[in-house]
């Protein structure tokens, strides 16, 4: 188990938080365990008293702490009986200034902590409080429904645990102290397992009528993304090259990756998935996600959530079709994954995130928009069909969505016969050819479909057997060929690879 404190994740995706029904134990690693006991009835006490006080004095010491002339601050600690981490973030003027909470306010939590009202199996772990500069304050305890943004050293939760026993772990808690990297799939593990299960001939599960196919599902997921961006909204689903992903509001989430030869897994975690709950809390065998898995299945194209123990499931898509190992049904994993399941489904989104548009038009025009997305031919019309001209929109960052998802339709824009020119000229100087008897002043461009063949003219009289002939495409691609192969036949092959390039049909 990693001793290393930081984000569940450790990296850009946002963390996971439950708090779940368990048992009396949970499991460390794959074979410690440590026992937690219920601590007796009134053990902790309720305290409102010094409760209250301590709240008060909590907030004199985040007045003491700002600087001058702040309107409000907003203060998120994490504390256990060892340990205490925070930011204080103060609003002064239009800025907001990040401070580390000071030792004196980390005191009078730990304190504050003991002595608030007991209506959990044990004391608080998070304290998220808001307060204006006249002393006015919003607080709230987090008993565990969600983990912090920076988790503390496992040692200062399991030293808390000694102090205040508890009959029942949050999922994100236990994974966090005892997933021991059980859900990690290393390339080698990868080969050896999917040799192993070859052997066995251990097959596994076909999914049908689950999960969209994926070209469907690439292309809805990338429209969801692309509209949550021209609202400009933080959240919601985001497109990368091959890549997608997808966080929800309660810290469920899931990524998709596609692969060459027209692969792709789907995996992630629901934030209290009963197959973690059990295997963390109770000691459960974890669900064998990878059971008939190919060897492609590793953790470089794994949901991070594998790296904390919490991946709740596994899809990939190969041949065409959806498998799963022993992952949940896709109705168990929706919560992790963006509405991608009926272009119904993705038009509710869009009409809950646009105001002041005409409900039967605004669906007409996210279909249309999903219909392109799936047969990879979006267009700027399309999408200001669903924002219109308003500067309230981020149109260019939708259209950016759609491109790195590859589902712009291709408006390449015809050169003309002296670029063509110039781009041979450049590409013979540039790569140092001897050009004797083939004077680059001399260079003409014939039109064929897709751009333009550039040479040099034979004389009248004469036979130039393997004289350099250039291809120059509109989409800017130059190929250098020969005479010895017939215009015609060359360049027919060149019309084809462009139409391959620009995604239109061969």
């Amino acid at each position: 188990m990693s001793g290393e404190a930081g984000n569940v994740f450790a990296a850009e995706e946002e963390g996971i938080g439950s708090e779940a029904d368990a048992d009396v134990s949970f499991t460390l690693g794959q074979s410690d365990s440590l026992t937690l006991q219920v601590p007796a009835s009134g053990l902790l006490g309720t305290g409102h008293d010094q409760s209250a006080e301590l709240e008060a004095q909590l907030v004199r010491e985040i007045v003491a702490a700002g600087p001058g002339g702040w309107r409000s601050a907003d203060v998120d600690l994490t504390v256990t009986v060892e340990l205490c981490r925070g930011r204080c973030v103060y609003l002064v003027g239009e800025r907001l200034l990040s401070i580390d909470a000071p030792e004196t306010m980390c005191e009078v939590a730990r304190r504050l902590r003991v002595f608030s009202p007991q209506e959990h199996q044990g004391p608080w772990w998070g304290l998220r409080l808001r307060v204006d500069a006249s002393g006015e304050r919003d607080v709230v305890y987090d008993y565990g429904e969600q983990p912090p943004d920076e988790l503390l050293p496992p040692e200062a939760y399991l030293a808390d645990l000694r102090e205040f026993p508890r009959g029942r772990l949050p999922v994100w808690l236990a994974a966090y102290l005892g997933h021991g990297d059980r859900q990690l799939r290393t390339p080698e593990q990868a080969a050896a397992e999917a040799r192993a299960y070859h052997t066995a001939r251990r097959r596994p599960e076909l999914v049908e009528n689950e999960f969209p196919d994926l070209p469907v599902m690439w292309a809805r997921w990338a429209s969801i993304a692309a509209v949550f961006t021209a609202v400009r909204s933080t959240r919601g689903p985001r497109m990368l090259p091959s890549f997608a992903w997808f966080e929800s509001s309660r810290r469920s989430g899931s990524t998709l990756y596609a692969l060459p030869g027209g692969r792709a897994v789907l995996s992630g975690g629901v934030w209290n998935a009963p197959a973690l709950d059990a295997a963390y809390n109770d000691g459960a065998v974890l669900p064998d996600y990878y059971a008939g898995a190919p060897d492609w299945i590793a953790n470089p194209v794994l949901n991070r959530r594998v790296g904390v123990g919490l991946l709740s499931f596994c899809y990939w898509w190969d041949a065409g079709r959806w498998h799963r190992g022993e992952s949940p049904s896709a109705e168990q994993c929706a919560e992790a994954v963006p509405g991608v399941w009926t272009i119904e489904a993705v038009g509710g989104i869009v009409a809950g995130l646009i105001e002041n548009r005409n409900g039967d038009g605004l669906l007409q025009a996210v279909v249309s928009l999903v219909r392109l997305a799936q047969a990879g031919g979006v267009t700027r019309e399309a999408v200001r069909e669903i924002f219109g001209d308003s500067g309230d929109f981020d149109i260019d960052g939708a259209l950016y969505q759609f491109g790195l998802a590859g589902l712009l339709a291709m408006t390449v824009e015809p050169i003309v016969a002296e670029e063509a020119i110039s781009r041979v000229q450049e590409y013979i100087r540039g790569r140092g050819y001897d050009t004797t008897g083939y004077p680059l002043e001399l260079l003409t461009a014939d039109r064929i479909s897709c751009g333009w063949m550039v040479h040099v003219p034979v004389r009248s009289g004469q036979v130039a057997a393997g004289r350099a002939v250039f291809y120059v495409a509109d989409d800017g691609i130059l190929e250098h060929s020969t005479s010895s192969i017939g215009p015609t036949s060359y360049a027919s092959g060149f019309a084809q690879r462009y139409r391959q390039r620009q995604g239109l049909t061969v």
